[in-house]
């Protein structure tokens, strides 16, 4: 069966830090691109990064830019997101998602998505 499955999720004070796990089986990420998307309560489901599948190329959502970062270990078939300097607004379900090769814009040409990890910064 092939999944995604995220993993790292938890509630954290503002200005604390996570560590978002995707990892896939059935299939290696080696050829996939791999996106990060998360979705608040009453809001739509937005891209916060991607990173292509070679590792080369990332991208980051002007409003996690400074504070997140992707990374992949294709060797573990699992991509990270490293969230530092938390906001109460970054609390949403946060979900990944491959495409094949290169990042995109529209969660449609995603292939396979995870089935999402909580994230809730709260004093």
């Amino acid at each position: 069966q092939l999944q995604l499955v995220e993993s790292g999720g938890g509630l954290v004070q503002p200005g604390g830090s996570l560590r978002l796990s995707c990892a896939a089986s059935g299939f290696t990420l080696d050829y996939y691109a791999i996106g990060w998307f998360r979705q608040a309560p009453g809001k739509e489901r937005e891209g916060v990064s991607c990173i292509s599948s070679s590792g080369d190329s990332t991208y980051y959502a002007d409003s996690v830019k400074g504070r997140f970062t992707i990374s992949r270990d294709n060797a573990k078939n699992t991509v990270y997101l490293q969230m530092n300097s938390l906001k109460p607004e970054d609390t949403a379900v946060y979900y990944c998602a491959a495409v094949q090769a290169v990042c995109v814009v529209g969660l449609s040409w995603y292939d396979y998505w995870g089935q999402g990890t909580q994230v809730t910064v709260s004093s």
